[in-house]
């Protein structure tokens, strides 16, 4: 049986954080209302802009698609990377039964490099 005093001591350090970022966030916020400005904003500010300069032409860019492969590919590989760190630093003291799910997210993992590579094909950017 877990005793209150126990429970309480679990939860101690984030009680203290949580503690501490409210005592430094009130007096950033009162220093802050205090040294702002009262006056109402102006009109113009809410205006869009570019450096000053009214801006001209369209708002929305062509996107390259052919760098989507790409991007699809790292981020495949950097989250692969993350767990198969973790999994490989670990290997020798975790029980035989942990590969499967493993080769299960590897299989997953795959599974959308190549429907990255199948998209970019399919679209003939690469």
């Amino acid at each position: 049986m877990i005793m209150v005093g126990e429970l309480a001591g679990n939860y101690s350090t984030v009680v203290l954080m949580f503690g501490f970022a409210a005592a430094a966030m009130a007096p950033a916020l009162f220093v802050s209302r205090m040294v702002s400005p009262r006056k109402r904003s102006n009109p113009v500010k809410f205006l869009p802009m570019e450096c000053g300069q009214v801006p001209s032409g369209e708002g929305r860019t062509h996107f390259m698609m052919q760098y989507y492969p790409y991007i699809l590919m790292f981020v495949v590989f950097d989250v692969m990377a993350i767990f198969l760190y973790a999994w490989g630093s670990s290997l020798f003291e975790l029980p035989k039964s942990a590969t499967l799910p493993m080769i299960g997210f590897l299989g997953i993992m795959f599974g959308a490099m190549a429907f990255a590579l199948f998209q970019s094909g399919r679209r003939r950017i690469w």
